[in-house]
């Protein structure tokens, strides 16, 4: 289910040529640990036992790829090569990287496979918000929105095989945290993701379009992990869901549009504005806003190191707090009340969003995604610069500290789910 892997194959069928896999393993990513590592390392394994059933090699590359792959490219005499898009300036600037050391009579294709309408083509500028790119992505799903055709087992073989993997010497070659442990709910891998997407159709699509704002109600996909991972292909999640739209109107249509335009949001944001991760970033009357409110008294002020262990003043957002280090995922709704409350207990909204994108990069599975360090109000991926800096979001009330930016209090959590539950649910162990 990869528009690139699919891509690359139709090129190989035509030139009568092997198709070769390669991924290329940075010793660190951002905030990335060894639970975002060996979630992604183990779902790889799958990936390259189904390369090997399909007479396709897979080659993991340790290393930066403008340092690895043109030398793989040149050793191999490969003919052409195809990658993923990712919206986000790290890749962006591998792409450039690998680009400028390929051999010049090698094409160099990018095919954006992570969404369904590709960023490029949803639209050719920064939306101001959902209502913008809406109309534009549902206009043009009938033509995205598509089954995918199969990759086929092929029938030209490389003159040598693919040198064996020794996976867990990989793991010496990482440069990153080891004291952020695995989580124990969620199985890498394109199997155990498929299972949780048949295991939400079954039992908690029905609700999600009434209880998925609710953190005590099994409502959400919990496909984030694997999303994030291209484990599972959301344009499958998607496909799968619409079957039943007949049944569940609300939450398909619900679905569609977090999973979709939401996300598609996230994704257009972070390609088209460069200071996607800083206040600069923001919209001119939230960054007047914020300016205005920056030396406001703050109720209460937190260390970086508070905030991390869960200790403030506050048991629904330690919860939460708990629940994100504990599970490698935060409820979509609290991370949203979650954020805003770092805005709230620091000293400027600069340190807020560093401090929230550090902690969403850390402890969550789908941490360094565009859809952390923004989207809406009731996707799972709520983030960071919705939160805080109210992108496409608009102005409300003015108050202390937040200035026009939408506000959240605990109060109102109250109103709307049994707080008292959640908090005994992700109480502190010591």
């Amino acid at each position: 289910d990869n528009w690139a892997f699919l891509y690359a194959q139709r090129l190989a069928l035509k030139q009568e040529l092997p198709l070769h896999v390669c991924f290329c393993l940075v010793p660190k990513f951002l905030e990335a640990t060894i639970r975002h590592y060996r979630f992604m390392l183990r779902g790889l394994q799958e990936v390259a036992e189904e390369c090997a059933e399909l007479n396709i090699s897979f080659h993991l590359l340790l290393g930066y790829a403008k340092d690895v792959l043109p030398t793989f490219v040149v050793e191999h005499g490969v003919g052409g090569l195809v990658t993923d898009f990712s919206p986000l300036r790290l890749p962006r600037q591998w792409v450039e990287d690998v680009k400028e050391r390929l051999p010049e009579d090698v094409p160099f294709a990018q095919v954006d496979a992570h969404n369904i309408v590709p960023c490029w083509v949803a639209s050719p500028k920064q939306e101001y918000s959902a209502r913008t790119i809406r109309g534009k992505i549902h206009a043009q799903l009938p033509e995205f929105l598509t089954e995918f055709p199969p990759v086929v087992c092929h029938p030209h073989p490389p003159s040598c095989p693919a040198e064996p993997i020794a996976w867990e010497a990989c793991y010496s070659s990482l440069q990153v945290d080891h004291t952020v442990k695995e989580v124990e709910w969620a199985t890498p891998g394109t199997a155990a993701g498929m299972a949780v997407l048949k295991s939400f159709i079954a039992e908690r699509l029905k609700s999600f379009s009434t209880h998925r704002n609710d953190p005590n109600k099994a409502a959400l996909s919990n496909l984030s992990p694997w999303l994030h991972f291209g484990q599972v292909s959301t344009q499958r999640a998607i496909l799968e869901v619409q079957k039943y739209r007949r049944s569940y109107k609300d939450s398909v249509d619900a679905f569609v549009e977090e999973a979709v335009v939401r996300r598609e949001l996230a994704e257009n944001f972070c390609y088209y504005n460069e200071n996607y991760d800083s206040v600069q970033g923001a919209y001119d009357w939230a960054q007047t806003t914020l300016k205005l409110h920056a030396k406001d008294k703050r109720p209460y002020l937190y260390s970086l190191q508070e905030l991390e262990q869960g200790t403030t003043h506050d048991p629904l957002w330690n919860a939460a707090q708990l629940q994100m280090v504990r599970e490698g995922k935060m409820h979509g709704f609290l991370r949203m009340y979650w954020a805003k409350k770092i805005l709230e207990w620091t000293r400027s909204p600069e340190e807020a969003l560093q401090f929230a994108i550090y902690l969403n990069d850390r402890y969550e599975l789908d941490g360094r995604d565009p859809n952390g360090y923004l989207t809406l109000v009731s996707l799972c991926l709520a983030g960071c610069l919705w939160s805080i800096c109210g992108i496409h979001d608009q102005g409300w009330a003015e108050r202390p500290i937040f200035g026009k930016i939408r506000y959240m209090n605990y109060a109102g959590c109250k109103r709307k789910f049994d707080v008292d539950q959640f908090e005994r649910r992700y109480a502190p162990t010591h």
